[in-house]
C-alpha cells in the first residue's frame, strides 16, 4: 500500500495539517471563532462544487487549469478537513489508518447495504 514505512503516514498527515491550517490563519481565516457546523457545512459545499463540476462537464479548473474542476473541488474538500484537523490537533491519519483496517474485514457491501 505504501512504498516507505506506512506508519510514517500520520505523522506526515499531522505536518500537512500544520502547515495547512498555518496559512488559513495567516489569511485571515481564523481571526474570529468558526464553530464546527459552519466548518462541516465548508466541507460539504466542496464536494458540492466536485458535483457540479461534473454536471458540467468536469471542465479544467479556472485556478488550476493542469487539473479537473472535480480533482480541484476534492482537493479543497481535503485542505478544508486538513484545517480543521491542524486546528484541533485531531488525529487524522492514525484515525484514516484504523478505518482502512477496520473496512478491510467488513463484510461484503457491509452486510447488504445497496450503497
Amino acid at each position: 500500500m505504501f512504498t516507505n514505512d506506512p506508519w510514517s503516514f500520520p505523522n506526515e498527515l499531522s505536518k500537512l495539517a500544520n502547515y495547512v491550517h498555518a496559512n488559513a490563519v495567516d489569511k485571515g481565516w481564523w481571526d474570529e471563532p468558526r464553530n464546527d457546523g459552519e466548518m462541516i457545512a465548508l466541507m460539504h459545499s466542496e464536494l458540492s462544487e466536485a458535483l457540479e463540476a461534473l454536471r458540467q462537464g468536469n471542465q479544467p479548473d479556472s485556478h488550476i487549469p493542469e487539473f479537473t474542476g472535480e480533482e480541484a473541488e476534492y482537493a479543497d474538500c481535503i485542505i478544508r478537513i486538513l484545517d480543521v484537523c491542524g486546528k484541533k490537533n485531531l488525529r487524522l491519519g492514525e484515525a484514516i489508518l484504523a478505518k482502512i483496517a477496520y473496512n478491510k474485514n467488513r463484510p461484503y457491501k457491509h452486510g447488504g447495504k445497496k450503497f
